[in-house]
């Protein structure tokens, strides 16, 4: 993409700049200085293919320079709602040889973000109407805050649990929000907070999977929650209507029918936009406030003690995330959200206590409302039971005894009416707080459900995230809270439903609060919360609170609540969405890696927890999937395995390739659900890439200790110095002592080139259908047009080659993995095919031991090496001793070996010293006659080992062989790949293992 300046710019051609003195102030200014200079420019991107250097700008240095001043642009999110982001020129503009650009104007989009919550801003969006704090968030919160326990339930729950107890209802209630406030104010302070409230915060602090199954649950709280606030209002209208013999019904079912016709109202106040239901709310409060201090002129009395009904309470606390569930139409949610959370609980706090005080102090639990109810002094009367205090006041209300009466705190919930000065004033006061609640719960549900679905974490959900209007209004989430909230308004009664929802509450309650914590104890740099009056343990012990209440409200209700939460934790992990948010799980996740790294690079390694660390060579992840699928095999879950990748050329032309690959190749390995990193290196030549992996790879103890590679099938036509290259390679692995494993399929490995061919031909033309399932294992996606179709017996060899790259991801049939252990290099061969035997894939192959022994003495040989597997604890279905590796090949088979390497000998024989030395030097890699006839017995024995394989193991699913090892400076690199060659050749896949002769296998406990 080319990148044109659009804004402050100056002609790049300009080096030097005139300065003078300007006697203002007796400041140095530049004669060509624009402080908007210093301003990041606004960046368009233009149709070109590649990308030229922005132009320089005169600068607050007063030089010529690419470089910015740090500005809030250049950290924003593409398409930030808050302003424009600004891109700064990248370090390779910087870094790179300078280029000249003539007219040039500025400006990138900059990297396209997928972040769902910085969509760019529509027209619509410009007009959207924003809150400040007190409208925003104190309004909100202590409406909701003041709902329906305030004058319908505070009563009875004071008449159950007395003054004493009412009051630690009240402050339990208190702590458990306000260190949930304090912990909600410091998530809110440390970064932009979008829509969503608890959901938002909670998912982007401990990420999707925590975030993902809160946010349901806590939406459906909040659903159900409306249905809590209509009911109580119903039952409000329910009682003055049986006040006045106008039941239409009966009393629950005039419940449910005036909740939904009053639930059909809400919603379409809601529907109606935010600007409207905040003027309601409005009113509402101003009623509210009126109703509650009516309460403080009655007569005080003194109370008594009586039992907590904590769950019937607790809702009436949960109106403290009101503000936080709308962050998203806050004008600065960070400033907001603090400041009106934690004051609307203090001020609601005290007011609650107030009134319940109040409360108890005017009326006794049981009364019968008979004026006349008085003791008389002539008639001696026993004050006891219930109605202990109204009898000490000098009342008798002992037929409360027998038969249940009408008023009093534990019979009559709209007490509020008889102690206050006004008692219509409390009806419309229980009026307002009901409304008031319902309207912010039937608003908040939605917008925390409409958060979740953008984020899309639950795919079947996504219909639900479209808005509507400026506002961006979520009618769909409306209307879906409207069903769920009719379905418990039918339930009819407020006691059944609050303690479904307060569980639901302190569930996410303990999550923010955890959130606070987890943040904090991670220690991450992002983690810089402007409210600073936390505590990381203070949060904890709120989480921790926050549990311990659950149970004791419900204790099943709490075990189900934490299975809905796991289920969907596990769903949400299991499905691992697309989302990247910088998770506090994240950074834990990495201290606990470091942690655990530097702890075992403290310990000495141990033959018993010895594990292949492998690094393999594949070049990129798809272009050798045999290799990387049986590497893959060894370590599975539980070792390291490094894919690795060498790009060869200047680093000016290869390192942009090479940092492009790195991210498409590791999540290539994440879709295909391989275990494995990538890593890459760009150097002027195979070997010294090799190099650099084999000595940099891996971190402390986790570093690689087995090198596996792939045989080099085009050795005879590759030339001298990729030969050469590719031997160094495996003299490098054995000095730095690594095991090493060499993969042979007759068929190849590499399938760089199909990969290649993918965006040229259509998979039906290179693949038959009976290979149509190369398409998915291979992660094609090619174009149905097709641009032409390579010949016949091309084509027959892709599909063989794509077919054996293909073996080894399938399960294998029942066979035999036959392991010919020659040497003994410490174990690693035998360990290998034994890791094998325990994955799915091969648990149907056995395996078969193949070993050298001496002359006259195979059963005594036998039977020690079926001691030593007893010892080693690995079972082996045979044991096969051979005492005539020694015998000379069969002739043809020798001339195989000499058709191979005859192309690359010297020949020296007939010719004179001379010329010798001269041949030499000019060729040095060539085979000499005086290397054949020193090493002929070695040679004679590769090829007689290939006979004994063709003869025993042609069926076997897999060979292991002990890989033959050339030294140094003595062996030539062509006989050495000659040996390899003849060994494996026209075998099943073979694989040759030469362990760094130290033991990995042990037979001590």
């Amino acid at each position: 993409m080319h990148l044109l300046p659009q804004a402050h710019s100056v002609q790049s051609q300009q080096f030097h700049v005139p300065a003078r003195f300007n006697s203002n102030k007796g400041g140095h200014i530049n004669s060509a200085y624009d402080s908007n200079l210093d301003e990041p420019p606004v960046y368009e991107e233009t149709n070109d293919d590649h990308r030229t250097v922005r132009p320089s700008v005169i600068s607050a240095f007063g030089h010529d320079t690419l470089d910015r001043v740090p500005h809030i642009d250049f950290y924003r999110n593409a398409g930030s709602m808050s302003g424009h982001r600004a891109v700064r020129p990248s370090l390779q503009e910087l870094h790179d040889v300078f280029q000249k650009v003539s007219e040039c104007r500025c400006r990138s989009s900059g990297t396209p973000s997928d972040d769902l919550e910085s969509a760019a801003p529509t027209d619509d969006m410009k007009g959207m109407v924003k809150f400040g704090w007190i409208r925003g968030v104190l309004v909100r919160c202590m409406l909701n805050i003041w709902g329906v326990m305030l004058f319908i339930r505070l009563s009875w729950v004071f008449g159950q649990a007395g003054w004493g107890l009412g009051i630690v209802i009240i402050a339990l209630s208190c702590v458990v929000t306000t260190i949930t406030g304090i912990s909600m104010s410091a998530i809110c302070t440390n970064g932009v907070v979008r829509g969503g409230g608890a959901y938002y915060m909670i998912s982007r602090s401990l990420g999707p999977e925590f975030g993902g199954s809160i946010g349901l649950i806590f939406a459906f709280a909040n659903a159900v929650g409306v249905s809590m606030y209509v009911v109580g209002f119903a039952e409000t209208v329910v009682d003055l209507l049986k006040e006045n013999s106008a039941i239409m019904v009966d009393e629950m079912n005039d419940i449910r029918i005036i909740g939904c016709i009053t639930i059909v109202l809400l919603l379409g106040i809601s529907v109606a936009g935010m600007e409207w239901e905040a003027k309601a709310q409005i009113l509402l409060l101003v009623i509210l406030l009126v109703a509650i201090t009516s309460n403080f002129t009655p007569e005080f009395r003194d109370g008594e003690t009586f039992f907590s009904v904590f769950a019937i309470f607790f809702p009436a606390a949960t109106g403290i995330l009101a503000g936080a569930n709308i962050s998203g139409d806050l004008r600065d949610a960070q400033a907001a959200l603090p400041k009106g959370t934690l004051l609307a609980i203090l001020i609601t706090g005290l007011t609650y206590l107030a009134m319940a005080l109040c409360v108890a102090a005017t009326v006794v639990r049981d009364a019968t409302g008979n004026s006349s109810s008085i003791i008389n002094h002539t008639t001696p009367v026993i004050c006891n039971g219930s109605t202990a205090v109204a009898c000490e006041l000098g009342y008798d209300f002992s037929s409360c005894e027998v038969e249940k009466c009408k008023f009093g705190l534990m019979n009559n919930f709209q007490v509020m009416t008889l102690v206050s000065g006004f008692g219509p004033l409390i009806i419309a006061g229980t009026f307002s707080a009901t409304l008031s609640s319902a309207l912010a719960s039937l608003v908040s549900a939605p917008k925390v459900f409409q958060a979740l679905c953008k984020d899309n974490i639950y795919r079947a959900l996504h219909f639900f995230a479209k808005g509507h209007g400026k506002n961006n209004e979520p009618i769909r989430g409306y209307v879906l809270t409207f069903i769920i909230s009719v379905a418990f308004i039918l339930i009819g009664d407020l006691n059944t439903i609050a303690p479904i929802i307060s569980n639901f509450f302190l569930a996410s309650y303990a999550l923010i609060n955890f959130s606070c914590f987890h943040a904090s104890y991670a220690k991450s740099p992002g983690w810089r919360p402007a409210y600073k009056y936390y505590n990381m343990w203070l949060s904890l012990m709120g989480a921790l609170l926050c549990c311990v209440v659950m149970f004791v409200i419900n204790w099943w209700a709490a075990l189900l609540t934490y299975g809905i939460e796991f289920l969907l934790y596990i769903y949400v992990t299991v499905k691992k969405p697309d989302v990247n948010w910088g998770s506090s799980t994240q950074a834990v996740t990495f201290v606990s890696a470091v942690s655990n790294a530097l702890s075992l690079s403290g310990v000495e390694d141990h033959v018993k927890n010895f594990r292949p660390q492998i690094l393999v060579l594949t070049g990129s992840t798809r272009s050798r999937p045999a290799l990387l699928d049986l590497a893959h095999s060894f370590s599975k879950n539980y070792g390291l395995c490094i894919t690795c990748e060498v790009f060869v050329g200047p680093r000016s032309e290869t390192v942009e390739e090479m940092n492009n690959a790195m991210e498409k190749n590791q999540l290539w390995l994440k879709k295909q659900k391989r275990k494995a990193f990538y890593a890459a290196v760009a150097c002027d030549n195979f070997r010294e890439g090799a190099e650099s992996l084999l000595q940099a790879s891996g971190l402390g103890r986790m570093k690689p200790n087995t090198l596996m590679i792939g045989f080099k099938k085009n050795w005879r036509t590759a030339g001298a110095e990729a030969v050469q290259s590719y031997v160094g390679i495996l003299h490098d692995a054995f000095d730095f002592e690594y095991g090493t494993a060499m993969l042979r399929v007759n068929q190849g490995l590499d399938v760089s080139h199909i990969v290649e061919a993918e965006g040229l031909y259509d998979i039906s033309i290179i693949f038959p259908p009976a290979v149509a399932l190369i398409s998915f294992s291979l992660s094609f996606s090619l174009p149905v047009s097709v641009c032409g179709s390579p010949p016949p017996q091309v084509a027959k060899m892709n599909e063989k080659l794509v077919e054996a790259s293909l073996q080894f991801k399938k399960k294998q049939p029942k066979g035999t993995i036959d392991v010919w252990w020659l040497f003994d290099d410490g174990g690693l061969t035998l360990l290998l095919p034994y890791i094998l035997t325990t994955r799915k894939k091969w648990k149907d192959c056995k395996m078969r031991i193949f070993i050298a022994g001496q002359p006259g003495r195979s059963d005594l040989d036998k039977e020690e090496m079926k001691g030593l597997l007893k010892k080693f604890r690995i079972n082996c279905s045979d044991i096969n001793v051979f005492d005539d590796l020694h015998i000379k090949p069969r002739s043809e088979s020798l001339k195989e070996l000499q058709e191979m390497i005859e192309p690359f000998r010297l020949h020296e024989g007939s010719k004179d010293a001379d010329q010798i030395r001269a041949l030499q030097k000019q060729q040095p890699w060539k085979v000499t006659d005086k290397e054949l006839s020193e090493f002929e017995e070695k040679t004679h024995l590769q090829v007689r080992l290939n006979e004994l394989l063709k003869e025993h193991s042609r069926s076997a699913n897999l060979i292991v062989v002990s890989m033959p090892i050339a030294r140094k400076e003595t062996i030539s690199d062509f006989l050495y790949m000659a040996w390899l060659d003849i060994l494996t050749k026209d075998l099943p896949p073979t694989l040759l293992i030469r362990g760094n002769h130290k033991s990995v296998l042990t037979f001590y406990s």
